[in-house]
């Protein structure tokens, strides 16, 4: 229990300094809004996904959790954040380095999941406004602000401090719970789930990525390097493993139904990219 507790609270801090800038960076947008600044954002939008998928692919859990933040603010949109979930690599990176992989396998995977969520990104945003009619994002700060109750006129900075405090109590209290969760059913358990029928492996690997802890993408990896599951099963995994993103999504956006809609497209694009690699017959 004491080395579940410790190594809980060493993740999780990791997070703060992200939470604690991202917060900090949407508190001083909120109190310098203006029209203009809106619509910039929202040009910017259109490429958001191309910067989410990039910038995801730096092995820290970090950049999903701020990316929730700022989708649940308004600040980037639904396909932007989807690309940062599909693009994050947690601790597939670490786990590869460590077991000496080729860097040319680590790069090939790593170019792999940038490209699948700069498209997936791009084609979630075309298809919200083409085909679903949604609306552009705008900033909403100021709301998301009132419902967290966090006294934004005590400035920015005590405002941003008082959000991080708030949500990495959040985190631990979560993440502690699934770790004490994975260790009571044991690895061995969770990797009979898979199994040779198609798509049935890339559907278990997903719903495994989807455990917001460290251990999800650890069990991957480990499965993959010692030859279990098969590059597109592993893929599907490490493509919906946002991390503690997805805790934060549902903490910091209070719409369940998109907040599930997010979770649905998430699932099943990884498990859409796993089957077509493994059928294409891609290899690392």
């Amino acid at each position: 229990m004491f080395d579940i507790l410790q190594d809980t609270f060493l993740d999780s801090v990791k997070l703060l300094p992200f939470l604690f800038i991202t917060y900090l960076a949407m508190e001083l947008l909120e109190h310098h809004s203006s029209a203009s600044m809106n619509e910039k954002i929202k040009k910017a939008g259109r490429l958001g996904p191309v910067w989410g998928g990039i910038l995801g692919i730096v092995p820290q859990c970090g950049f999903s959790a701020a990316a929730s933040s700022l989708y649940a603010g308004g600040v980037i949109s639904v396909g932007t954040l989807l690309a940062i979930f599909l693009s994050t690599s947690d601790e597939m990176f670490p786990i590869m380095v460590s077991n000496a992989v080729p860097f040319t396998t680590i790069f090939h995977i790593l170019l792999c999941k940038c490209g699948i969520a700069i498209l997936s990104g791009l084609a979630v945003n075309y298809a919200n406004k083409k085909i679903f009619r949604g609306r552009i994002h705008r900033m909403h700060i100021h709301e998301l602000c009132e419902s967290e109750d966090c006294h934004c006129e005590d400035g920015p900075y005590l405002s941003a401090f008082k959000h991080t405090v708030k949500i990495y109590i959040y985190i631990f209290l979560i993440t502690f719970s699934v770790s004490i969760l994975m260790e009571t059913i044991g690895e061995a358990q969770i990797s009979q789930l898979f199994s040779g029928l198609p798509v049935i492996g890339q559907m278990a690997a997903a719903l495994i990525g989807l455990i917001p802890n460290c251990a999800s993408s650890v069990l991957i990896t480990q499965l993959y390097l010692s030859d279990v599951i098969s590059a597109g099963t592993m893929m599907a995994g490490l493509l919906v493993n946002a991390g503690v993103g997805l805790l934060i999504l549902f903490r910091m956006n209070h719409d369940r139904s998109k907040d599930l809609k997010i979770l649905g497209v998430l699932y099943v694009l990884g498990v859409f990219w796993g089957v077509l690699i493994d059928l294409v017959g891609i290899v690392f």
